[in-house]
C-alpha cells in the first residue's frame, strides 16, 4: 500500500474507501477509475483556465479523493497489478500538469502579477521532479513505497493547498508556495539519500 499523507489519511480515505466499496460489485476496473481521474483532472484544468476558479478548486480536491479509489478498488477486487501501478503513476503526472497548467493560465489571465508563466513552469517542473526523486531514491535505498519517504509536503497536502489557493483566487501565490514546497522536498530527499548512503550526517539535534 502506498504511503498516505495526513490529508489522505484523515480526509480523502474516509471518502474514497466507501466509493471503492460501492464500486466493488460493479463491472468497474481500477484502471477505469485511473482514466476517469485523469479526465477529471483535465476538466479541472480547463475550468481553471476558463476562470471558474471556485469550481476548479473544489474539483482539485475531488481529484485528490478519487485518486485513491483505484488503489482501494484494486485491493478489494484482488486486481492489483504492476501495470496498474505504473498507469496510475503516469496518470498522476499528467493530472499534475493539467491542474498546474490550468492554474497558470488563470494567473496569467485573471491576476495582475508578472511572470506568472515562469512561476507556473517552475511549479510544474518541481511537481514532476518531486515524484521522480521519490522513485529514484526509493530504488537507490531499496525502500518500499509503504516506508513513506519523508517529504516537506506530500502530494495530497499540495493538492489541498492548490484547491484552497484557487478557490480564494490566488493562483499565482499558490503556485509559488507549491514550487517552494516541492523544491524543499526534493532538497530534503537528496540530503536524506546522502546521509543514508554514508556520505554525510544530519546536523546535531542538540
Amino acid at each position: 500500500m502506498a504511503y498516505d499523507g495526513i490529508v489522505s489519511r484523515y480526509l480523502n480515505r474516509p471518502i474514497s474507501r466507501p466509493i471503492a466499496r460501492a464500486l466493488t460489485p460493479l463491472p468497474v476496473t481500477p484502471n477505469m477509475v485511473t482514466v476517469f481521474t485523469l479526465v477529471l483532472a483535465a476538466v479541472t484544468g480547463a475550468m481553471a483556465a476558463a476562470g471558474w476558479n471556485i469550481v476548479a478548486g473544489i474539483l482539485i480536491q475531488g481529484v485528490s479523493v478519487v485518486d485513491g479509489v483505484d488503489g482501494d478498488l484494486a485491493r478489494r477486487k484482488g486486481l492489483a497489478t504492476r501495470f496498474g501501478e505504473v498507469l496510475d503513476a503516469i496518470s498522476d503526472r499528467y493530472a499534475d500538469a493539467f491542474i498546474i497548467g490550468g492554474m497558470t493560465v488563470y494567473a496569467v489571465r485573471f491576476e495582475t502579477w508578472q511572470h506568472a508563466e515562469f512561476v507556473g513552469a517552475l511549479a510544474l517542473a518541481t511537481a514532476l521532479t518531486v515524484s521522480y526523486s521519490r522513485a529514484r531514491i526509493e530504488a537507490s535505498l531499496t525502500l518500499e513505497p509503504s516506508d513513506g519517504l519523508f517529504g516537506i509536503a506530500s502530494r495530497d497536502v499540495r493538492s489541498l493547498i492548490a484547491a484552497i489557493g484557487l478557490i480564494s483566487g490566488q493562483a499565482y501565490w499558490t503556485l509559488v508556495v507549491l514550487a517552494v514546497l516541492s523544491g524543499g522536498t526534493i532538497g530534503w530527499r537528496l540530503l536524506y539519500l546522502r546521509v543514508s548512503s554514508g556520505q554525510g550526517s544530519f546536523p546535531s539535534q542538540r
